[in-house]
């Protein structure tokens, strides 16, 4: 198990039992909410360098992340974090060096540094060459 959410106001704790979990009100979900304000395949929790990631799935009803409506593609869950799924409430539980983290959390978005190049990311993809270094390798 790699941690649990746990329902703000009382209710059975959820167990999350595998890395990728997909949460909705269909019962093919990984965890199925009964309730009409919950979208079919609501999002999807992701367990990525030992820390959970959300990603809403374009629900009518929205994930909010301590009150604040998720705009991102994906946003990192850390321990304490109350997930709202539509109006609904979880703390989530878990501890990170249990699932497999390293160090202090990411400060970026994980899903804004896998989609960028290690050149794009440390500045140098698009730096133009001055005129007198490409005229010395083509003389060459």
């Amino acid at each position: 198990m790699f941690g649990e959410l746990n329902p703000v106001g009382g209710g059975d704790p959820i167990p999350l039992f595998k890395k990728t979990l997909l949460i909705g009100r269909r019962e093919s979900c990984d965890i199925v909410l009964r309730f009409s304000n919950v979208s079919a395949h609501h999002c999807e929790l992701s367990l990525i360098g030992g820390y959970w990631y959300v990603r809403d799935n374009n629900s009518r009803n929205g994930v909010k992340i301590n009150g604040v409506k998720l705009i991102q593609d994906e946003h990192r869950l850390d321990p304490g974090d109350v997930l709202s799924v539509a109006k609904h409430n979880y703390t989530v539980e878990y501890v990170p060096l249990e699932c497999g983290a390293v160090g202090p959390p990411p400060d970026e978005n994980i899903a804004e540094v896998m989609g960028k190049s290690l050149l794009e990311r440390a500045g140098l993809a698009n730096r133009k060459v001055p005129n007198e270094v490409v005229r010395r390798y083509k003389d060459k």
